[in-house]
């Protein structure tokens, strides 16, 4: 289990107040908790893990899908997880309030052990909230692919430029020399447009 001596005490009480710690699930009907936790599939595990960058996310999720409450260190023992990336990940799921915690203290050392509890209602805004954020770059990025022309020389390993650059250049490579040419985006603007296309869709835009 994790503890933690009194002199931590005040790092995590001011952590706790910088972050969004729902409602305990406790005062819920089992059942209404029961068809939650059921309705995340693999696919929204995945989508969450993908969006925390780490995968093996996945697994931890899992347990705590499937447990009331549970400490890091039997999550790490079920998991086969280290107990090191069993906190980050618990951390990383604490920042976005996609798990509450519960503290207790230890009655024979005094120190703090937390328990951690999934918010299944939360994964499904939060996968919401990480769309809106692609969206917003892609939209930006299609902006700029729109309102540029771009030059290129054609040398695997070097990158094009927009016009403006191109003149500062000379129409030279800066990286090989070789003359610059215009580079036709369009068919990255048209997949940049269909992923827009589609996100917005998802999103009900």
């Amino acid at each position: 289990m994790w503890i933690l001596n009194l002199k931590s005490e005040k790092r995590f009480k001011l952590r706790l107040a910088n972050n969004i710690v729902l409602k305990d699930f406790g005062s819920m009907l089992d059942g209404k908790r029961v068809v939650m936790l059921s309705a995340i599939d693999d696919a929204t595990l995945m989508k969450v893990a993908e969006a925390l960058g780490d995968e093996e996310a996945v697994k931890v999720i899992e347990i705590l899908k499937n447990s009331d409450e549970i400490t890091d260190d039997e999550i790490a023992n079920k998991t086969g997880v280290r107990l090191n990336n069993v906190r980050k990940i618990l951390y990383k799921l604490y920042d976005h309030s996609l798990v509450s915690l519960r503290r207790t203290r230890d009655p024979k050392t005094g120190w703090f052990i937390f328990h951690w509890k999934l918010q299944p209602e939360q994964l499904e805004g939060f996968i919401l909230s990480q769309k809106r954020r692609v969206l917003e770059k892609l939209n930006i990025r299609l902006e700029y692919e729109k309102n540029h022309d771009f030059y290129y020389c054609y040398t695997p390993g070097c990158k094009r430029v927009p016009f403006e650059e191109a003149v500062e250049l000379v129409f030279k490579c800066s990286t090989c020399g070789k003359p610059l040419m215009h580079y036709d985006n369009e068919k990255i603007v048209k997949v940049l447009a269909q992923k827009v296309e589609q996100l917005r869709k998802e999103l009900g835009e």
